[in-house]
């Protein structure tokens, strides 16, 4: 079975690459020519998820499926949520998101957050989501150099290190988006 995912994170691609089953062969949008970043307009993670899954089924024609995460800090009202790759602008640096996140929280004790991964599968005209959440907290400062986005400061939840100094496999095991591909990869072997 061929399946595009729709990312050009190449660090999310490969996450993702060393889940599946050897049956299930991965496609990039590089792999099926969209160079184009596609748009993320909705306002909320699962409507951009969806945005993006049919517009790769739609323009190239493919099986697909899409995801979008947000990270959501309760004190902050579940800030930065669907802006969490642009937070700090257009730009999308994952080094200004962190400053302005770490800047915003600055003297607040309450620092629980959430990791939500939700995906959209385009399959045979058909489809289907698939949602992983990781409770946690938001570190004081980065740590590790694993990972990528927020992962530096984001401690999961009976753990007392960041995604950033865990294994791939492990933070798969208990990350948001290891839980959502779980139940997406349940659902491709059914």
């Amino acid at each position: 079975m061929k399946l595009v995912f729709a990312t050009h994170n190449a660090n999310k691609f490969e996450e993702i690459k060393s889940m599946l089953p050897a049956h299930i062969e991965l496609l990039s949008l590089n792999d099926i020519g969209c160079t184009e970043d596609i748009p993320e307009t909705a306002d909320t993670i699962e409507e951009n998820a969806i945005l993006k899954a049919e517009y790769v089924s739609s323009n190239y024609s493919y099986d697909c499926f899409a995801d979008d995460t947000g990270l959501e800090v309760h004190i902050l009202d579940g800030e930065p949520g669907v802006y969490s790759a642009r937070y700090a602008g257009e730009q999308k640096s994952s080094e200004d998101n962190i400053d302005k996140l770490l800047e915003n929280l600055q003297d607040k004790q309450d620092r629980s957050a959430r990791f939500i991964t939700v995906i959209a599968l385009h399959l045979k005209n058909h489809q289907n989501l698939f949602t992983g959440i990781c409770p946690g907290y938001i570190a004081e400062k980065r740590s590790g150099d694993k990972g990528f986005g927020y992962d530096s400061i984001f401690i999961p939840e009976n753990y007392n290190r960041t995604f950033a100094e865990m294994e791939l496999s492990e933070k798969a095991e208990i990350g948001h988006r290891g839980k959502a591909f779980k139940a997406l990869i349940q659902y491709l072997e059914n």
